[in-house]
């Protein structure tokens, strides 16, 4: 069966503060864990670079949405976990009914009622 290469998608302005919100639901998480779970989420369609995903989480915890701590990897790595605070649920929960208002309004017009 020949596999059929993924064309990699362009997230949308103010989506990627949504993923990672999302993504963070499930349990704290380091940067690359991060990006790599939207990216096996997304059947490797969204993929998330550094340049873009350290800014959006370090502006995240600023708004009091995340906080982070220093662990342990299992490799035995250093490394910054990022977990959700009641404040980025609360967020997540708008974000979430903001997404699907958008989808809903975007829907309708690539699929006009007849």
């Amino acid at each position: 069966m020949k596999r059929v290469a993924k064309e990699r998608v362009e997230l949308l302005q103010g989506t990627l503060d949504l993923l990672v919100l999302r993504t963070l639901q499930v349990g704290a998480q380091h940067g690359h864990g991060i990006a790599n779970a939207i990216k096996a989420t997304s059947d490797e369609v969204l993929s998330v670079e550094t340049g873009s995903l350290y800014p959006a989480l370090h502006r995240l915890e600023k708004k009091g949405l995340l906080k982070a701590s220093w662990k342990v990897t299992e490799s035995g790595q250093r490394a910054k976990y990022y977990q959700l605070t009641a404040a980025g649920k609360k967020q997540l929960t708008k974000e979430v009914s903001k997404w699907e208002t958008i989808v809903d309004a975007i829907g309708k017009i690539l699929q006009p009622a007849t």
